[in-house]
C-alpha cells in the first residue's frame, strides 16, 4: 500500500518536474546541505560546550540563546527541503539502506533533544558556568554527535545506491531492512 502511495507520489507532474529540473533538484539539494552545515555545527559547539571540550569560560545558557535560533531555523530549511527532495524520488529513497539508516538516526537525535531538553536543560541555570557539566548533559552531548555524524555520512552514502533493490544478488538483511521486493526465482 506504502509502495503504491509512493509510486502515485513519485508520478506527479510537480515530482517528475522537480526531479528533471535542471535548477530546482540542485538549488534543493544545494541548501539541504547548506543548512544541515550550520545545523551540525552550531548543534556540535553546543554539544562541544556540553562535553566541556569547548567555550568553557561561555555559560551554556548565554551559548545556547544564541545559537539556538539558528540551530532551529537551519533544521526547518533542511527538513523542509529534504521532504522536496524526497518527493522527487520517493519510492528510490524508500527502499535505499542508507536512507533509512538516515531516518533512524534523525529519530535517535529527534529523542535524544526531547530529552535533554525535557529534562537536563530544564535546571542548566544551576550547573551553566561549570566547565564539568552534568553526566546526563554530556551523555545528551555524545549521542547527538554520534547520532547527526551518523546522519551527514549516511546522507552521503545515498548517492552512491550500492544497496539498490535492482542490484542483486542483495544480501538479506539488506532485503529485510529495505523492504526491497524479492525476485521470485521459481520464474525464471
Amino acid at each position: 500500500m506504502i509502495e503504491r502511495w509512493l509510486t502515485e507520489l513519485g508520478a506527479t507532474t510537480w515530482s517528475v518536474a522537480l526531479r528533471d529540473s535542471h535548477y530546482v533538484w540542485p538549488f534543493a539539494e544545494s541548501l539541504h546541505v547548506l543548512t544541515l552545515a550550520l545545523f551540525a555545527g552550531s548543534a556540535a559547539l553546543l554539544d562541544l560546550r556540553l562535553l566541556g571540550a569547548a567555550l568553557t569560560r561561555v555559560p551554556v545558557t548565554a551559548l545556547t540563546a544564541r545559537l539556538l535560533p539558528w540551530t532551529r531555523w537551519a533544521f526547518v530549511v533542511m527538513v523542509a527541503t529534504g521532504v522536496l527532495l524526497f518527493c522527487a524520488t520517493p519510492l528510490l529513497y524508500y527502499h535505499d539502506l542508507f536512507f533509512r539508516l538516515k531516518m533512524l538516526l534523525v529519530a535517535v537525535a529527534g529523542v535524544n533533544v526531547f530529552v535533554f531538553h525535557a529534562r537536563a536543560h530544564r535546571t542548566a541555570s544551576a550547573w551553566a558556568r561549570e566547565a564539568q557539566l552534568p553526566r546526563s548533559a554530556r551523555i545528551a552531548a555524545i549521542v547527538s554527535l554520534v547520532a547527526w555524524g551518523g546522519v551527514i555520512v549516511s546522507g552521503r552514502l545515498i548517492a552512491y545506491n550500492w544497496y539498490a533493490c535492482d542490484k542483486a544478488p542483495l544480501p538479506a538483511a539488506v532485503v529485510a531492512f529495505t523492504g526491497c521486493p524479492v525476485a521470485d526465482s521459481s520464474r525464471r
